[in-house]
């Protein structure tokens, strides 16, 4: 039955979730009763504001679980520099906790490829919080910072890369090795059955979301298209500007190159290395995230692809589940954001 017929609470209007999603009643009334004519992306908005609001009723029982009084203070933990989308997502995360009514939402920028100042940051937290998420290296310090932040009862959810050994309520955020495997899907399939030789770059292989990217796609490319050689792997700390040197530099030494996958940020470099060498149309592009500048290159056909993942839903999923568990419920383990491939026929809406 169409999920209109589910009971809800009278307090939750459609007007009310179409103020919470930023949509019209007319979107959120095609979403509610299952009509066709709604963007994916737009569709997962509307069910999340319904979800919060507790539009769908019982539906959301799980992340509806919060202190009766007061705010939640909690605090996200992101890293600082040019990467457009960590900063998109860092303004989501300040716009959906400004608007969310029981979270009081504190966002620090830090250093990306710091970990003792990241380190540092989270033991701070430990006695003003009440929720921390957090982008960070899987690192030593990081991790023992993690695990001060658990025995201060302090819930943590890593975001977008998660951390290993750590005691965290959760992750939200892609599968980012089937990331990797499906980059490396695209890349042998777009290149066809002939040898080809590849590029890898990455932000940092510290960033256990950046190591996963690449194993899955090496994975496959052993697997299944031994033809497609890797024989370049550099590491640009998310600089553009370093990307594009090192770009350039791999494009004269093999001039033979026939794609590169960019397994992090930078991809303002790599694309203005490539269209200034001519070569933008030669070499295949795979990179991730659709952002101001990669729509700009999809279009253009310098980039083939961006795996693009939802920032929306992956704050909105943070916040919930933080003030969730800061309100006793750590039923959870993690949130599994969808992705989805672009290329220039297929860009979502912003």
């Amino acid at each position: 039955m169409p999920i209109s017929s589910i009971p809800r609470p009278a307090h939750a209007t459609l007007a009310d979730v179409a103020r919470e999603a930023g949509v019209s009643t007319a979107t959120v009334d095609r979403v509610i009763n299952e009509r066709e004519g709604v963007r994916a992306r737009t569709r997962e908005r509307v069910m999340g504001a319904a979800l919060r609001l507790g539009y769908l009723g019982g539906a959301s029982d799980q992340l509806s679980a919060m202190p009766p009084l007061g705010q939640v203070h909690l605090d996200f933990v992101l890293p600082g520099g040019p990467n457009t989308f960590i900063n998109n997502l860092a303004a989501l995360v300040d716009e959906l906790g400004r608007r969310h009514p029981q979270a009081a939402v504190r966002l620090h920028r830090i250093d990306g490829f710091d970990p003792e100042a990241l380190a540092r940051k989270l033991e701070e937290l430990a006695g003003s919080s009440q929720g921390v998420a957090l982008i960070g290296l899987d690192h030593p310090a990081v991790r023992e910072a993690v695990r001060s932040l658990g025995t201060a009862g302090v819930p943590v959810v890593t975001l977008v890369s998660d951390i290993s050994h750590v005691p965290r309520v959760g992750y939200v955020g892609i599968d980012n090795r089937a990331a990797g495997r499906l980059a490396g899907y695209l890349m042998a399939r777009l290149h066809g059955r002939a040898h080809g030789k590849i590029a890898l770059f990455a932000g940092s292989l510290a960033y256990r979301g950046h190591e996963e990217r690449e194993m899955g796609f090496r994975h496959i490319l052993a697997e299944e298209f031994p033809q497609i050689e890797i024989v370049e792997r550099g590491e640009s700390r998310d600089d553009f500007q370093r990307t594009y040197a090192e770009v350039k530099e791999v494009l004269r030494r093999v001039p033979d190159l026939a794609g590169i996958y960019n397994i992090g940020a930078g991809n303002r470099g790599i694309a203005m290395a490539l269209e200034e060498a001519g070569r933008a149309r030669s070499v295949l592009f795979i990179g991730h995230e659709v952002t101001e500048h990669t729509r700009r290159f999809l279009l253009s056909g310098t980039m083939d692809a961006a795996i693009d993942q939802y920032p929306r839903v992956e704050a909105r999923e943070a916040i919930a589940r933080l003030v969730a568990a800061a309100g006793g419920d750590t039923a959870f383990t993690s949130y599994m954001v969808r992705m989805q491939a672009v290329f220039r026929e297929n860009i979502p809406d912003s």
